[in-house]
């Protein structure tokens, strides 16, 4: 009588890869030899990248390990929550909220432009005292567990998008910081603050960095932003920002 361990590799392959990651390493693995053989097996992850939309010409040489390529897509989405000011400031700690304080407007606000991204209608806006608001990501909550930080250590990529009005000038800061289980800094990006002069062309612009090699014991990552105008006029002339993004995914260069 034919049973299931006597099915090609191939065929358990194919079988196999239409199962969850998370079944196939508590259970499916367990089952026998032979299944912990073909769950470790480099095709079947690799089939399973094709089989989710992962998989793209010219990955092959860059992919080392196909399982946490695999995990890692699966698991990549923005970390930071409502960063277009959909939810008022829902999510956000307010660090200094001075002036007339944070404030949320609609794409594109006086003397604005528009975004290139047609879904992003609205942004946090700064006052003439120091604005800056943050949020605190716990890796662990998002699926990102120690070993697979400490050992991997996958790609951190950082991104926010800021604006000044047109006839006022105003200043941006950004701080991200890698924080260990005991809050200690393991790595930081802390540009030179960016300042706009009045009568700047308005443009969104976009800043971005990618955190590689950083130590190990990432527990947690810290992301601050914010400013004020420059010329300390009362209301909501400060710097822009929206569609604040952190990313984590497989190194593949």
């Amino acid at each position: 009588m034919t049973t299931i361990a006597d099915l090609p590799e191939d065929v358990l392959v194919e079988l196999l890869s239409l199962l969850p990651a998370r079944d196939l390493g508590r259970a499916c693995r367990l089952v026998c030899r032979q299944w912990r053989d073909v769950v470790d097996l480099t095709t079947l992850w690799k089939r399973k990248c094709q089989r989710e939309g992962f998989y793209r010409q010219g990955l092959e040489r860059s992919i080392s390990d196909w399982k946490t390529f695999y995990i890692l897509c699966s698991l990549k989405k923005n970390l930071i929550k409502n960063p277009c000011a959909e939810e008022n400031f829902h999510h956000w700690k307010l660090d200094h909220n001075e002036g007339d304080k944070w404030r949320i407007e609609a794409m594109p606000g006086a003397h604005g432009r528009e975004m290139l991204d047609p879904t992003v209608h609205k942004y946090f806006v700064t006052s003439y005292g120091p604005c800056f608001k943050s949020q605190l990501i716990t890796l662990q909550n998002e699926g990102y567990w120690n070993q697979l930080m400490d050992e991997k250590r996958p790609e951190i990529v950082v991104k926010d998008w800021y604006a000044a009005r047109f006839d006022c000038g105003c200043r941006y800061e950004l701080t991200v910081r890698l924080l260990s289980e005991d809050y200690l800094v393991l790595e930081e990006f802390h540009p030179e603050p960016v300042v706009i002069e009045q009568w700047s062309d308005a443009m969104w612009r976009e800043i971005s960095y990618t955190f590689q090699n950083y130590p190990a014991g990432v527990r947690y990552i810290w992301f601050q932003h914010g400013g004020q105008d420059t010329q300390y006029w009362a209301g909501w002339y400060g710097i822009r920002v929206t569609n604040s993004s952190i990313t984590i995914g497989p190194m593949t260069l």
